[in-house]
């Protein structure tokens, strides 16, 4: 994967805004619907607040949650608090077909397995997302697949992680991930340099690098591109 490289993290989020809607034009005209997987983070929020201004079919969108912290509703650590404020309330997805994790059932299978439920109803059993928002952490983690944890060879499509960071979260597993019909990456920040490489390089000792790369785009700010070698 070659990633294309914008000035900084503003410009990532506006082209991946209009990424994002030009997809959900093209999948409603292609089969009714569009699938949409969010992650978190600052560009990710910047991207959804960009999207909301464009012109998508919202009647046709569902929105789903890439993963979500153990946190109380409204937290700030929760996703859900900031896909709320910076899209969804802003734009008219019709209330059913957004979905947020329900990461406080304390049976956190039974609640991993009703959002696998929700995606098959969206997106087909298998469910087939039409797109995936991605972020890199800087110890080689998305969605909340992270180094050492056993979710990482989970075979569901949805899963609970260990903690990390403080808190157990819920995850879309690699089956699902690698299912998507699209993959958009977004990665900013110095810090992300040296993973962002090994993304590239398909390292599959990082979780990103296990995630397939055959329907995959990376964006990149100008701090995060990897030194060209030599």
């Amino acid at each position: 994967m070659k990633p294309e490289i914008l000035p900084d993290a503003d410009a990532v989020a506006v082209r991946a805004a209009r990424l994002v809607a030009a997809e959900a034009r093209a999948a409603v005209a292609a089969r009714g619907r569009f699938s949409l997987a969010v992650s978190g983070g600052r560009t990710p929020w910047a991207l959804l607040r960009a999207l909301a201004a464009e012109d998508v079919p919202w009647a046709a969108v569902s929105v789903f949650q890439v993963d979500e912290r153990a946190a109380p509703e409204g937290h700030p650590d929760r996703n859900w608090t900031h896909v709320r404020a910076n899209l969804l309330d802003r734009v008219p997805v019709p209330p059913g077909q957004a979905h947020p994790m329900e990461v406080l059932d304390p049976d956190r299978a039974a609640a991993a397995a009703r959002y696998a439920e929700a995606l098959a109803g969206a997106a087909g059993r298998p469910p087939v997302l039409d797109l995936v928002l991605l972020g890199l952490g800087s110890d080689g983690h998305t969605a909340s697949l992270v180094p050492g944890d056993p979710v990482l060879e989970a075979r569901d499509d949805v899963a609970c992680t260990g903690p990390y960071q403080g808190r157990t979260r819920m995850t879309l597993t690699l089956p699902t991930l690698d299912r998507a019909r699209r993959v958009l990456w977004i990665v900013t920040g110095a810090e992300k340099a040296p993973m962002l490489r090994r993304l590239i390089d398909r390292d599959a000792s990082i979780p990103a690098g296990r995630v397939a790369a055959d329907r995959a785009l990376i964006l990149a700010d100008a701090a995060a591109a990897p030194t060209p070698r030599r």
